[in-house]
């Protein structure tokens, strides 16, 4: 997927008013007014905010169109059959598929309005294959269904099983 630099720009204001916005908001809600009666103190169990169980893993989504160049659509049998061939073998112990909808502008500037898949992966950061093995997914559906990107999210998740 390319972006053009106003694209580019409205991307990082986004985050950038993303990552403000939550600051903010944490800030704000852990300064308390002049006016605010001390508050006793609380230990972290009787206030009920105990810490999640779990590890820290990788989460990787991937988002895949639908629409074919020719016309058409890709059928939930044809994404079904490139998951078993191509992201089951690397991902044997699991992932998560979601059906949407979605828009994006494509490299020509024409906005696309189309069906898509998401594939959700959690993998340890101790699995040194998992980032080849995304970068095959994304590049056999590439080439499969002419494809011109598929895109790819990366954050750190708490996991517990």
């Amino acid at each position: 997927m390319s972006f053009s630099p106003a694209s580019r720009r409205t991307a990082l204001a986004v985050f950038a008013a993303a990552a403000l916005g939550l600051g903010g908001g944490v800030a704000a809600s852990a300064v308390p007014s002049a006016s605010a009666a001390p508050a006793a103190p609380q230990s972290v169990e009787a206030a009920g905010l105990q810490a999640s169980p779990g590890e820290l893993w990788k989460r990787t989504e991937l988002y895949f169109g639908t629409t074919k160049p020719g016309g058409g659509e890709l059928t939930d049998a044809e994404f079904t059959a490139f998951t078993d061939k191509v992201v089951t073998p690397r991902f044997p112990d699991g992932f998560t598929e979601l059906t949407g909808r979605g828009q994006w502008r494509g490299s020509d500037g024409v906005i696309s309005r189309e069906k898509s898949k998401v594939i959700v992966v959690v993998y340890p950061f101790s699995d040194r294959d998992a980032n080849r093995e995304i970068e095959e997914i994304r590049t056999a559906y590439k080439a499969a269904f002419a494809q011109e990107s598929v895109l790819r999210t990366d954050s750190a998740e708490k996991v517990s099983f």
